[in-house]
């Protein structure tokens, strides 16, 4: 007891110390503004632009690399070299330029690359921000067939009138949050109003508003801190850089979450077979799309357990494989000096190599290395002995079948929970594939996101959501939106001008 009296004294004692100090740092920040406090502010920042006009009292600091400077000469500096002290006064009145009083907005206007005017005793604004952007590009993570190719970019206010394009209705609201206590990204929410539940928007934006960190670069980055169950192996948050996509998952009822200086936007809440779907389902056949669905789903089962099979039979359950077959089998392995769960765990490690380096090389070579260096290692592999030809099939269609699956983030998911029933399966053979079959499902039906089922419509059983996850049912059934948004508007309908 008094140990712990005493780790609770220590605390705050702790806490008490560093009070004052962000006292004292918020009575700086609330001073009053003058030029002298503000360039003390940006002390060392060899990058900021400073300008001073004698004649009529007035001295500025800028960015210069984050401003339109054609239109700052014109508009700005220009002007104040031809202006007199008589008619400075009158000028900075007109409604561009906007009078602050508040030294934490003032270096928040220099840092969003706009200009801080000091004139005697008052401070204007003039935004003058021009950022450099990317243009509007294809998707680099998600190939689409048919369908809109644009996709988001780092620009935000790209971003939103992409959606803006699509969601013509005044029904789109956006809240705009902050995140990072020294990057202070800029986030918005995005939902539709009378559609998207009110109790999850307020959790979304909770859930952020309490995330502490000193900045936050990219969306994948924030999910991963606002995730119910951050040490599961799979995304609860589905992320896209597709407007089409997005403007699909506002008008289904769910909240979207765009981020400043990231490609990526997020929905939720999410389900598991969200990660299973692509825009080229909704813009083909209903038959071709429930095809397309259909052959993923097997892709996902290949890539977890076709190579722990191969190695749970060829271990214990021989027995299973036809005699025609095991002969082959067994002339393979004859002169293999590894048992087979090490000699696909090797495999499996060699393809993972080469699988990240065609990522992290320039494209023309990185595509070169994952060709030439997969069929030279696995005919030299054989040649030597090192590993059977009839592993390098399996784990050949297991590589395959992962990249099926439509969505990158639960692409890599997938690949990390094979390695688990490779071990299983070597280490407890079939009996082991299906524990840990029974442990997956157990932990998906376990997870929630916003609180919502993540496993569903299967678990809890929703039969009117069966028709948009395995299958791609006909357009004229999706009459209502997913009951695992709440929405407070179910059919389907024009919801705003």
């Amino acid at each position: 007891m008094f140990k712990l009296l005493k780790q609770w004294l220590n605390k705050n004692s702790t806490h008490n110390q560093f009070k004052p100090h962000q006292q004292s740092q918020s009575n700086e920040n609330n001073k009053k503004p003058t030029f002298d406090h503000i360039n003390e502010q940006f002390a060392n920042c060899a990058d900021i632009s400073k300008e001073e006009y004698l004649h009529i009292n007035i001295k500025t600091l800028y960015f210069e690399y984050m401003v339109d400077k054609q239109l700052v000469v014109s508009e700005v500096t220009s002007r104040f070299k031809e202006l007199d002290e008589e008619s400075i006064s009158s000028f900075l009145r007109q409604s561009q330029f906007k009078p602050c009083d508040d030294s934490k907005e003032v270096v928040k206007a220099v840092l969003d690359g706009k200009i801080a005017i000091f004139h005697e005793h008052d401070v204007f604004i003039y935004s003058a921000t021009k950022l450099e952007s990317r243009s509007i590009q294809t998707a680099e993570s998600e190939t689409i067939i048919t369908g809109p190719h644009d996709a988001l970019n780092e620009n935000l206010q790209t971003n939103l009138s992409l959606i803006r394009r699509r969601v013509k209705s005044s029904h789109l609201k956006i809240l705009e949050l902050s995140i990072g206590e020294i990057g202070k990204t800029k986030l918005y929410l995005l939902y539709l109003d009378g559609i998207a539940n009110q109790d999850m928007i307020s959790d979304v934006k909770e859930r952020i508003e309490n995330v502490e960190i000193d900045a936050v670069y990219d969306v994948n980055m924030l999910v991963q801190l606002i995730d119910e169950f951050p040490n599961s192996p799979f995304p609860q948050f589905y992320t896209t850089e597709l407007p089409d996509v997005v403007a699909s998952k506002l008008t289904e009822g769910k909240i979207v979450g765009m981020m400043e200086n990231s490609p990526y936007a997020f929905s939720a809440p999410t389900s598991f077979f969200d990660f299973f779907q692509s825009s080229d389902d909704y813009n083909q056949r209903w038959l071709i799309g429930t095809a397309s669905r259909i052959l993923r789903f097997i892709a996902l089962f290949i890539t977890l357990t076709f190579t722990a099979f191969y190695v749970s039979i060829i271990t214990f359950h021989y027995e299973m494989v036809p005699d025609l077959l095991l002969i082959s089998i067994i002339s393979s392995r004859s002169h293999v000096p590894f048992p087979p769960l090490m000699e696909a765990l090797l495999m499996e490690f060699t393809i993972e190599l080469l699988r990240e380096a065609g990522a992290r090389l320039p494209t023309k070579i990185g595509q070169t290395i994952g060709i030439v260096g997969g069929i030279v290692i696995g005919s030299a592999s054989v040649a030597a002995g090192i590993t059977s030809n009839i592993l390098i099939i399996a784990v050949s269609i297991s590589a395959i079948s992962s990249f099926v699956i439509p969505s990158y983030v639960m692409s890599n998911s997938v690949r990390i929970v094979r390695f688990g029933f490779i071990l299983l399966g070597g280490l407890l053979g079939n009996l082991g594939i299906m524990f840990g079959a029974t442990l997956l499902i157990i932990h998906l039906t376990g997870l929630t996101n916003l609180k919502s089922p993540y496993f569903w419509p299967i678990s809890p059983a929703s039969p009117s959501g069966w028709k948009d996850t395995i299958i791609r049912g006909p357009l004229s059934l999706f009459n209502t939106r997913p009951n695992i948004t709440l929405s407070s508007n179910e059919k389907r309908q024009q919801s705003g001008q």
